[in-house]
């Protein structure tokens, strides 16, 4: 079965499969019971289609769009008359433009309109808005905004109902075929034996098909629901916005046109607006258009549309077009329908059900024509061959009844389902671990991880930073927030404290703002925050600072420079330039230096020394260093030009605390014990890195720390000798991430696990097995990129998520060792009694874990349920003891109850003592073919046995023998599930999923 598996269902990957292999396994499994239900969790190929047809058109939409209104610059001269008429109930509603017109001009890129308009001024005064101040936030006025220019959602497919699960479930073909048996049944036995003794077996078809049918949608239906809780938490995106004069963070989704939205590096564009203010804004069009070109965003090209992501730059803009106005609203309510990629567990279960539904298949028709030779063969002795009644009628029809539900009992249609039940179960759960699953094949992917890449940032650490060490003026000092400010600046000269104030409130992605409630907030990265707190500990303002200079050119930090710069106009004339970045890349960008006394010297061989010496010192008590140095522009500076990268005088270096989160280090050793290799990849200081990795345990004697600059010259010999010790790489960039994910999936197999949260981030997280992203520093564009978001950006979650992959991993294993040993003993039971003895066995199947509450209330439910089922739904006839409604019953129990049981057992702390199943293990496992085989053959011989010898060892005569034959069988089967699955789960399955013969 390996063989046939990997031949045919192993080409899909957990993430971004062709289009070509995702329709290969559809094709192959293109015979199925019920298609509604088995490809219903599957993405729809179709609909994928319509979407990348839709990004085409936009592209060239766009394109001529861009062309027009370059071409529009040429012929503009002075303002253009104005034919547009302001609809009447937007008047009334008391705005100048309505939502198509504001449409037109930013999707089409209408600079003529826009000037016709008055420009982004007039826009705002005509949405009743303030560039400055946003929205008003009076409810009323809202609400009439709201209903003129509508809401920023997109339409959704309608969540499905109840009776629809019903509906679908009734599409199985085979119950289809038992339905219309039983209708013939109906009529021919109440035509020959009255009603209702002639009604007995039909009826009991009936109730077995109803009964499957509303246990299996009830199932489904509740699936769904927890699907859809979870799109809800995917969705949940929030952004920076000025609304009624006050920066607040606020929902995408209650955006209105008028509102003003600050975007940084990674942010989604969430609307369709116009640009305001802002630097140096580089936009990636490429989800709306496939356009992988960045188009760079001023006040000549202001036009910013939604779900568009922020590469470079910061900037403020006005929503202008919201929701299905957008051609991004248009396209995600296509793309909605699209729905996931199957995970390869899903298809390769697929693959299972559909090769034993062949085997299944065939031994149905062999039963059935070796019923069909008896019943001849009796009539032929009896001489009544010419001579058919409606019994024999009955007869034939009840062995039809018979080969399909053979057919449905041998299909293994829940496989595949219960993968998915599996993976929702765990989904939700998850989220209370406070882990947001996006894709569903990260789960099972995550239980085979060998090796997460972690930032330090954030993840290790807590993300709560402050400066408590500091070297001004080449003095080395601690930061003291119990004591006076005064006391600190005492030895600083007043102009180096004017500079570092002015350094640090405008070289800073960081704002300083007043609440609603009147109270200083701080804005912005925890870096930039604890520069910003600094800044006010030292009695420093910052409106004041931010306004007395104007801002010529900003160059916003990013994890390539590792550095940040700004050019400022003084108010007495003249220009400045300040940055600020990783310590040593500012240090050795500078040539100058603040001594002691205020004044600036040349920085000599001795004063590197000493500020190296500092960085290091700093570094090795886990400190991340930060430089702060300024240059005066004396030959002018032009905006086009690029901030110079150095000249700089050194004004000093901060040592910010990260604090070590709780409890990291113990999951560092769990991860150590459960074969997972913990690696270290961050962008700071090499001896920074290495005291944190210490402090959590990730660094021991035997690994090696290395940098970015150093790793990215060795060759590919060296790299792979050097990779498997590396267990702390510092100074990288993102490219050397992407670098050692790439090495270590590819050249050593290993199943990786890449945590990021910045926009250079997403090529790593893409590369890897499993991205994870973190959900409060994180960008919108790791987080898209990402297959698992961290709400916590705790390290201790991440091993969370790796212990509930290997739990849905090994529930899915022990479900396919439950079903695949009912099919075993179905098919081999029913076809060797129908050979033999022209009789089939009554079988039933079931298999709870007893040791949960919710198995055990499974448990006696349908035990109970059983014991009724056993005295009323018997066969009564003694002609075929195995009926169709006792097949339904096994079925019903082995697919959908079963799943449930089974599926959704918790993890336990024992999961992370094993090793990982890692790439190349093969899913169905020797160990688990023992157990299927060992637990057939013993079934099997307790069966057979019974059904041979059972009247004399129970000493059973008369007319009713056989009826009471049939009922021991029944239970006894029962029974002999109940207990080989308590000692299966008690001692058996700790040990089957990684033991091999």
């Amino acid at each position: 079965m390996e063989s046939y598996l990997d031949e045919n269902f192993s080409g899909v990957q957990p993430k971004n499969s062709p289009v070509e292999v995702l329709q290969r396994w559809r094709n192959l499994c293109s015979v199925v019971k019920n298609p509604k239900r088995r490809f219903r969790f599957t993405a729809n190929l179709s609909k994928r289609g319509e979407a990348a047809a839709m990004r085409r058109t936009n592209q060239e939409k766009l394109r001529v769009a861009v062309l027009v209104s370059k071409a529009a610059l040429q012929f503009i001269q002075g303002v253009p008359v104005s034919d547009y008429v302001v609809p009447e109930e937007v008047k009334a509603a008391g705005f100048q433009i309505c939502a198509d017109e504001l449409g037109s001009i930013v999707e089409g890129h209408d600079v003529k309109k826009l000037k016709i308009h008055g420009g982004v001024d007039g826009i705002a005064q005509k949405l009743s808005t303030s560039t400055t101040n946003g929205l008003p936030a009076d409810n009323k006025l809202l609400n009439h905004r709201q209903e003129i220019y509508g809401i920023n959602k997109f339409t959704e497919t309608q969540a499905r109902g109840f009776l629809v699960f019903v509906w679908e479930a009734l599409h199985d073909m085979t119950l289809i075929i038992l339905a219309v048996c039983a209708l013939v049944s109906l009529i021919v036995g109440i035509a020959m034996e009255g009603w209702p003794a002639g009604a007995h077996d039909g009826l009991g078809i009936v109730a077995s098909i109803l009964l499957v049918v509303f246990v299996t949608a009830t199932s489904d239906y509740r699936q769904s629901l927890q699907f859809r809780d979870l799109d809800k938490e995917k969705k949940k995106i929030s952004i920076q916005v000025t609304r009624n004069g006050y920066r607040q963070k606020m929902s995408i989704y209650d955006l209105l046109p008028g509102d003003i939205v600050h975007l940084s590096i990674g942010d989604q564009v969430p609307a369709d607006g116009l640009f305001v203010s802002g630097f140096c804004v580089s936009i990636d069009e490429s989800s709306l258009t496939g356009e992988s070109e960045p188009v760079m965003i001023s006040a000549e090209n202001p036009f910013l549309l939604s779900g568009t992501k922020v590469q470079d730059g910061s900037c403020k803009m006005m929503i202008t077009t919201v929701g299905m106005k957008t051609q991004w609203g248009k396209l995600m309510a296509t793309l909605s329908e699209g729905g996931d990629d199957e995970t390869p567990l899903q298809v390769k279960l697929n693959g299972v059900a559909t090769f034993i539904g062949k085997i299944g298949l065939v031994f149905a028709v062999v039963t059935f024509a070796v019923l069909v030779q008896g019943l001849f063969s009796r009539k032929l002795g009896e001489g009544t061959h010419w001579s058919w009644s409606g019994d024999d009628a009955l007869e034939m029809l009840e062995f039809f009844a018979i080969a399909v539900t053979i057919v449905v009992v041998a299909v293994p249609e829940g496989l595949p389902l219960a993968v998915t039940l599996s993976l929702a179960f765990a989904m939700k759960k998850m989220m209370n671990d406070k882990a947001l699953v996006r894709h569903l094949a990260a789960c099972e992917t995550m239980g085979s991880a060998t090796c997460i890449c972690s930032d330090k940032t954030g993840t290790l650490t807590t993300n709560h930073m402050t400066v408590v060490k500091s070297c001004i003026c080449m003095n080395v000092k601690d930061v003291d927030r119990q004591s006076d400010a005064s006391s600190f600046c005492s030895e600083i000269p007043d102009s180096t404290v004017k500079l570092l104030l002015q350094s640090i409130f405008n070289n800073s992605g960081g704002e300083v703002v007043i609440n609603k409630e009147g109270k200083l907030e701080i804005l912005g990265s925890p870096t930039d925050a604890a520069l910003l707190e600094f800044g006010l500990f030292l009695g420093g303002d910052f409106q004041g600072e931010r306004q007395a200079p104007k801002l010529i050119k900003v160059e916003p930090f990013n994890s390539t420079k590792k550095r940040m710069g700004v050019v400022l106009e003084l108010p007495g004339g003249g220009l400045r330039a300040h940055t600020k970045g990783a310590s040593e890349i500012i240090l050795a960008a500078c040539d100058k230096v603040i001594d002691s006394n205020g004044e600036v010297v040349p920085l000599d061989e001795a004063s590197i020394d000493h500020l190296k010496a500092t960085i290091n010192q700093f570094a090795s008590e886990a400190l991340r260093t930060l430089c702060l140095a300024y240059m005066e522009l004396e030959n002018g500076f032009s905006p086009n030009d690029p901030i110079p990268l150095s000249g700089y005088t050194c004004i000093g270096i901060v040592g910010i605390k990260d604090p070590v989160r709780p409890g990291v280090k113990e999951s560092v050793a769990i991860c150590r014990s459960a074969g997972i290799t913990v690696r270290m990849v961050t962008g700071d200081n090499i001896n920074t890195a290495k005291a944190i990795a210490r402090e959590c345990g990730i660094l021991t004697d035997e690994g090696i720390a290395i940098e970015g600059p150093d790793f990215r010259e060795k060759s590919e010999e060296e790299l792979v000798k050097l990779i498997p010790k590396i267990q702390v790489m510092a100074r990288s960039s993102p490219l050397d991430k992407h670098t050692l994910v790439k090495h270590l999936r590819t050249t050593f197999g290993e199943v990786v696990a890449v945590t990021g949260d910045g926009t250079n981030d997403a090529p790593a997280l893409h590369e890897a097995d499993i991205g994870l992203a973190m959900g409060i520093a994180g960008t919108e564009v790791a987080k898209e990129s990402a297959d698992v978001i961290i709400l916590d950006d705790n390290f201790s979650t991440i091993v969370t998520v790796a212990k509930w992959g290997r739990s849905v991993y090994i529930n899915i294993q022990k479900f396919v060792q439950f079903q695949l040993t009912v099919n075993v003993v179905a098919l081999i039971v029913n076809f060797s009694s129908a050979c033999l003895t022209g009789k089939t066995t009554p079988s039933c199947f079931f298999h709870f874990k007893v040791t949960s509450l919710f198995c055990q209330i499974n448990f006696f439910f349908f035990f109970s349920l059983h014991f009724f089922y056993s005295l009323f739904f018997s066969n009564t006839s003694g002609n075929a003891p195995l009926t169709a409604v006792q097949l339904l019953w096994v079925n019903m129990i082995m697919d959908t109850l079963g799943a449930l049981a089974l599926a959704t057992e918790p993890p336990t702390d024992e999961l992370m003592k094993r090793v990982p199943v890692g790439r190349g293990g093969n899913f169905i496992s020797n160990v688990m073919w023992r157990n299927i085989l060992g637990q057939s053959l013993y079934q099997f011989l307790v069966i057979w046995y019974l059904q041979v010898e059972g009247k004399a060892i129970f000493q059973l005569n008369g007319p009713d023998s056989d009826l009471i034959l049939n009922t021991i069988i029944f239970n006894s089967f029962v029974f002999c599930q109940v207990l080989l699955k308590v000692l299966f789960v008690n001692f058996v399955s700790s040990t089957y999923v990684i033991n091999e013969w």
